[in-house]
């Protein structure tokens, strides 16, 4: 048994070398000195779990979706997303802005799933992003326990001034911890001018991820705002679970 787990992580790090070119069961087995009919049988269950997945357009194997998603964090999450992609892809219908669900990792803020817009300028963000930069990561900061935001703070430090001016200071930080909390999501213009506004989406009374709604700064206004702020509210309560 040990002997076959060790093969399957052969065959997913040979694979892994170059993800975006396809490897043929003959070239694995031959490259990992396998018998053909074990390097056969092992392909089978690893695309049946989904760690691996059969190329669309070309023969070969490539890394599945169940080890991208181990890998990101979003493993966990696939209810979530399965419910999601309606949700998400009316918000986007009705405001013609873009919006993604995301949750904390480290430091980072990371996109689960994001929808965008038609529109001709677009907000983009990037995957993984500084928590302190993001209204996401704002929102899902603030709903940690006292204890779990003191060690993050611990080590990963307070936010600098440039990134969040008015949470400079251990006592400036909690009152903005405190605002988020008491109104229940996170409005922020980051560095580059992108407007989002987050907020929470819960299972079983706990916080798992982020809905955000974001767009450029020169599109926001206080008429879009209103707008904004009950379309994620309605929303992340759609997608509490």
């Amino acid at each position: 048994m040990i002997q076959v787990i060790h093969r399957a992580i052969d065959i997913l790090e040979y694979i892994a070398v170059d993800p975006q070119q396809p490897k043929l069961m003959g070239n694995i087995a031959k490259d990992l000195n396998l018998n053909g009919a074990t390097c056969a049988n092992i392909i089978k269950n690893l695309v049946g779990r989904g760690y691996l997945t059969k190329a669309n357009k070309e023969k070969g194997y490539l890394l599945g979706q169940t080890l991208l998603d181990l890998s990101s964090g979003a493993f966990g999450y696939k209810q979530l997303i399965e419910i999601a992609e309606k949700e998400l892809d009316e918000v986007v219908g009705l405001l013609q802005e873009n919006c993604m669900i995301c949750i904390l990792k480290g430091n980072n803020r990371i996109i689960l799933m994001k929808k965008t817009s038609g529109q001709v300028v677009q907000a983009v963000t990037p995957h993984e992003k500084d928590a302190y930069d993001s209204s996401t990561g704002r929102l899902l900061l603030a709903l940690l326990s006292d204890k779990d935001l003191n060690l993050f703070v611990k080590q990963y430090g307070l936010p600098s001034k440039k990134i969040w001016p008015q949470a400079d200071t251990t006592a400036r930080f909690m009152e903005q911890i405190e605002v988020i909390r008491a109104q229940g999501f996170a409005l922020i213009e980051d560095m580059y001018q992108i407007t989002g506004i987050a907020t929470p989406i819960y299972k079983n009374g706990k916080a798992i991820a982020g809905f955000s709604i974001y767009m450029p700064s020169f599109r926001f206004n206080e008429e879009i705002k209103k707008k904004i702020i009950e379309a994620a509210i309605s929303t992340a309560k759609k997608l509490s679970i």
